[in-house]
Order: structure tokens, then sequence, then C-alpha cells
């Protein structure tokens, strides 16, 4: 994405006057915080895909070979990488094709269920993840917004998740005995 000049106005609090003008009002403020977001994620994912291109590597396809090597072995079923990861499966198995294409992870058979493949990540794909996360940290060391601004964010964030169903609180642990 290239650089451009600053826009001499802020597009969506234009867009929030034209809502309010318009007697719409009651959806101004949600309008200004979804196309925030989405603004936001574009110039987030823009930077994430700068630091990721020189691995030849697109987000979706890092974010695979991360879950991989966070693993004890660098393998897990497809099924909870699709799980995990909150895409659909077919997005997964075309992510995964190319991984496989390119030598980065292999489909392996899984030892107890006939129907279900394990993915494994080659000792390629770890090297390669193991340097792109050093080029993806760099990005994330300094994403734009001051420490509390970070925190305040990511809680707001979390909370809505949550409430749209996007993940539970865990079970308190039971009391050691």
């Amino acid at each position: 994405m290239a650089r451009h000049k600053p826009l001499p106005v802020d597009p969506i609090a234009e867009a929030k006057r034209q809502w309010v003008t318009h007697g719409w009002t009651d959806a101004a403020a949600g309008m200004s915080a979804v196309t925030s977001i989405m603004r936001t994620q574009q110039i987030m994912l823009a930077q994430v895909e700068r630091a990721l291109k020189p691995f030849g590597l697109s987000f979706a396809r890092y974010e695979m070979l991360r879950l991989l090597a966070f693993t004890r072995e660098g393998r897990m079923p497809m099924a909870s990488a699709i799980a995990r990861l909150q895409v659909h499966p077919t997005s997964v198995t075309n992510t995964v094709d190319r991984l496989s294409r390119d030598g980065l992870v292999r489909r392996e058979p899984h030892p107890t269920d006939g129907r279900a493949a394990l993915l494994s990540l080659t000792a390629e794909g770890r090297e390669l993840v193991e340097q792109a996360t050093s080029a993806l940290n760099a990005v994330f060391a300094e994403p734009g917004l001051p420490d509390d601004d970070l925190l305040q964010l990511v809680r707001i964030l979390a909370r809505f998740r949550k409430e749209a169903g996007d993940f539970a609180d865990p079970e308190p642990l039971p009391e050691p005995l």
C-alpha cells in the first residue's frame, strides 16, 4: 500500500456529520465506530503485509505457521487449526495447500482417526516463521499507540468479542485437595 498525503479532513468525521444531517443520528456513533475499526484494520494489515512480504507470506500463511510452531511437536489436527484460526475450513485448506506446495507444512495421516489429517511444520517452515516473527515483532512493538491506550483498546475489543460470542471465560479450576 503506497503511502499518501494525509487528507485535510477526517472522512469518517465528515460521514458522521452527514449521518446526523440526514437524520440518522441514532446510528451516527455506531457508523463512526464500525468504519473507524475497518479503516484501522486496513492500515494495520498493510503494515503487517509489508513486514511479511520479504518472506513470501500472507498473514493467513504466517498465522498457520506460527500456530504450528507454538505446539510442542510442531503439529496439530487440521480441525484444531480451523477452530483456533476462526476462519472458514476452505480458507484453511487453501492456506495449507500453498504452504505444503512450498515445503513449509506437511499433511500426515492422523494416528487414530483415519478421516483426519495432521498438519506438521517442516524444518524450513519453522525457520521461516521464526524469521517472519522477528520482522512482525518490529510492527507489534510500535503499533502507533501509547501503552495505556493499547491496554484500554484491547480490553474494549475483548469485551466486544466476548459479548458477540467469540469466546467465553474459562471455567474456574477446582480447589486443590
